[in-house]
């Protein structure tokens, strides 16, 4: 019998809390169905009380697509797909900008699942932002302006050498760093499943426009980076313990508030792989 899921949304632009699911089990066909249709709509979902397994939370995400081994963060060894972000005083948050996770591989991910394993007594909320709200908020002649530029994403943008101090760490960023050259992808995406435009380019990754000169680019990417992150297209979640955020990789960016320390923060990720962007 077909099941339907409460999903309450957060705000206009972006947001929803999911209930009436329990993500340790096998999907039905329809609750997947569901949970698709509102990642489209609402591009982040949250669910509360979720306590899942590596294994589970692997097997969760991996009915949305094949997913994805990150080149640099530590992962749980048995499901190297899960890495982990486990932020303290001694390993500092890298995250704390707005970024769109692994935009430097030609096929950036679908969306990601995030399970909150420890969390600080205070602080630590992640920021989620629209890029359909921010492009859609744009004057006209600039969407017109944007659209057919390109632009260049860097894996070193995020992960610099000079993170990298041990010899086996620096060893271990040489090889990622040589696996992952530069690409480049469309300055404005089109959603490949509700057709919507929306900004692609990010902080954490994007370093400059192709089509423009060098000044140009930095005063349009500068532009951008503020724009998308005007609280109108914005949701923050204030995590607990157990808490679940499945989120569309392909139009939103993601900042996580480094207000913790010292105390500590451990995160559990599942990356979803996607399709070349247009």
């Amino acid at each position: 019998m077909a099941t339907t899921l409460n999903i309450q949304p957060l705000g206009p632009a972006i947001g929803a809390v999911v209930s009436g699911i329990d993500l340790a089990h096998p999907l039905a066909a329809d609750q997947q169905d569901q949970l698709i249709d509102a990642l489209v709509k609402h591009q982040v979902l949250f669910f509360e009380n979720q306590p899942l397994t590596p294994a589970q939370q692997r097997h969760f995400a991996a009915r949305f697509g094949d997913l994805h081994v990150h080149p640099i963060y530590p992962n749980i060894p048995e499901q190297p797909e899960v890495l982990v972000l486990d932020t303290h005083a001694d390993n500092l948050p890298d995250n704390d900008n707005w970024h769109t996770d692994v935009t430097f591989i030609e096929t950036p991910p679908l969306g990601a699942v995030l399970s909150a394993q420890r969390i600080p007594p205070s602080g630590g909320d992640t920021l989620w932002s629209s890029g359909v709200a921010a492009y859609e908020a744009l004057s006209i002649p600039f969407r017109t302006f944007l659209d057919g530029l390109t632009a260049v994403h860097e894996f070193s943008k995020s992960f610099p050498a000079e993170r990298f101090t041990t010899p086996e760490a620096r060893a271990h960023w040489e090889v990622a760093n040589a696996k992952h050259p530069p690409v480049v992808h469309p300055v404005i995406r089109t959603h490949p499943v509700s057709g919507r435009k929306g900004l692609f380019v990010n902080a954490g990754f994007t370093t400059r426009i192709v089509e423009l000169a060098p000044r140009e680019s930095e005063a349009v990417l500068n532009l951008l980076f503020a724009h998308i992150a005007r609280p109108e297209f914005v949701v923050r979640w204030r995590w607990k313990t157990h808490d679940v955020a499945f989120w569309d990789n392909r139009l939103t960016q993601h900042y996580a508030i480094a207000d913790y320390l010292p105390h500590r923060r451990v995160m559990h990720r599942a990356t979803i792989l996607g399709d070349r962007p247009y």
